[in-house]
């Protein structure tokens, strides 16, 4: 049986025993193996609502959170088995991954010495080949590439060219935006109207441009709101990844920084992207000996224009824990405003769905009704929903010979199975908004919340 029909087979199986734990975390496993990790962590989620304290799930969560990019809801998933001691080796050696991938090395190295301290068998020989030390955590002094004890003596520049960056024309603009009235309010007002109207803001001795910080659950449009952005002020777009900026070679980072706003600066008007920006501003204080303060600092000259003048370029980041992010970063000048972007609402999840259904074969699909029943689904929800459909979809067509249009009914029972994401990020923000919501930060979250 190839992989699709063993996948059909189980998923036709969990229909019928919906909380059946190691059937669900086998479905996971082999969507993972499929490289389908957007599916497997619908899957894990849902094994997890049963099964909240299955080391197993959350460990498998970590790493397909990692193979999706998603670092920080990596590291927050690791951090708490950490702490609570459950399965520490095999967490610890997850977050030498994660950190590696972030560009924390030294963090990477102390957490892989941890785990083979606690249990030497543990020895990874991939990971260890690259924190450039031994498969027993004794550091390779011959290493070609100067990692020390995961430090590395200096920067190459010959061999440290820096992210290829391209702007490119968003395509899009706030009519691609379903429902977010307020905040595009709010975008039009601190961006749109200042670069659409430069003179009258220079009159008042004020700059086009500024710093906005777009936070919320995962999948909620946080980058489509960006490209929206742009597209409204008909400006260039580049969007930046952490991966675009972090490298192991010391000083490089902060290169890759200036670069990237070099490039934003030729390209006036431009709106320079930043997603999961957290992992590029952390909290300084919690990087007292690292060298990730130094990069930390460059953001703040570059948002400052130290090194250039940033008039006409707007820089709009995301990130789904605000609270991690340095304070420094909300002065004046920088991203002085904070905006929440909640789960889609009713108009934007039929606009959504009509999206995600276009050229699907279906059938008098009533869009507002499938809204409805999807109250806190993020965008990414709704389409594990039509995924799921999908699947059912053809399963139908497999047994009647013909293909099936998808239908509002097959949309409502995909929808009951499944239970929208944003929950878990609600229960971590909510302590936030109750104990950490210095200056009323969050209080449009507090607002959402209804608290």
């Amino acid at each position: 049986m190839n992989p699709e029909d063993t996948l059909h087979a189980l998923r036709a199986a969990l229909d019928v025993t919906p909380d059946n734990v190691p059937l669900r975390r086998h479905v996971a496993e082999l969507l993972v193996g499929l490289r389908r990790l957007d599916e497997a962590e619908v899957e894990l989620r849902t094994a997890l609502r049963v099964a909240p304290d299955d080391v197993e799930l959350r460990l498998l969560l970590a790493s397909c959170y990692r193979g999706q990019g998603k670092l920080s809801a990596a590291l927050v998933v690791l951090d708490d088995l950490i702490d609570k001691d459950l399965d520490i080796v095999r967490a610890r050696l997850e977050r030498a991954r994660t950190r590696l991938r972030l560009g924390d090395v030294e963090g990477a190295v102390r957490d892989y010495r941890a785990a083979l301290d606690d249990d030497p068998t543990a020895a990874d020989p991939e990971l260890a080949m690259g924190l450039g030390i031994g498969d027993d955590g004794a550091v390779d002094d011959d290493d070609p590439r100067e990692l020390v004890d995961g430090r590395l003596r200096r920067a190459v520049d010959e061999q440290a060219g820096g992210p290829e960056l391209l702007p490119i024309d968003p395509g899009i603009d706030f009519s691609a935006v379903g429902g977010m009235e307020d905040l595009k309010d709010e975008i039009r007002r601190r961006i749109v109207h200042p670069l659409q109207h430069p003179e009258l803001y220079r009159a008042y001795g004020k700059a086009a441009g500024g710093g906005i910080l777009l936070y919320g659950p995962p999948g909620c449009g946080k980058t489509h709101l960006a490209r929206a952005t742009a597209g409204e002020v008909s400006a260039t777009f580049l969007s930046i990844g952490i991966h675009d900026v972090l490298d192991m070679w010391i000083g490089q980072s902060e290169r890759n920084l200036h670069r990237i706003f070099e490039v934003a600066r030729d390209s006036t008007p431009c709106v320079l992207f930043f997603d999961e920006v957290d992992a590029l501003g952390a909290s300084r204080s919690d990087l007292k000996h690292h060298a990730g303060r130094q990069t930390i600092n460059q953001f703040l000259a570059e948002l400052d224009g130290l090194s250039g003048d940033n008039d006409g370029l707007l820089v709009l980041a995301a990130t789904n824990a605000p609270w991690h992010m340095d304070s420094a970063f909300r002065r004046p000048g920088r991203f002085d405003r904070v905006l929440f972007v909640p789960p889609p609402d009713a108009p934007a999840r039929a606009a959504i769905l009509g999206v995600l259904l276009e050229d699907k074969p279906q059938r008098d699909v009533d869009r507002e009704a499938v809204a409805k029943r999807t109250e806190g689904f993020s965008g990414a929800d709704l389409k594990a929903v039509v995924d799921s459909a999908v699947d059912d979809a053809i399963a139908e067509a497999i047994r009647r010979g013909r293909p099936e249009p998808i239908t509002t009914k097959a949309l409502l029972s995909a929808a009951k199975r499944l239970r929208p994401t944003t929950r878990e990020w609600f229960q971590s923000a909510r302590n936030y908004v109750l104990y950490a919501n210095e200056g009323g930060l969050y209080d449009d979250l507090k607002e959402y919340l209804r608290l």
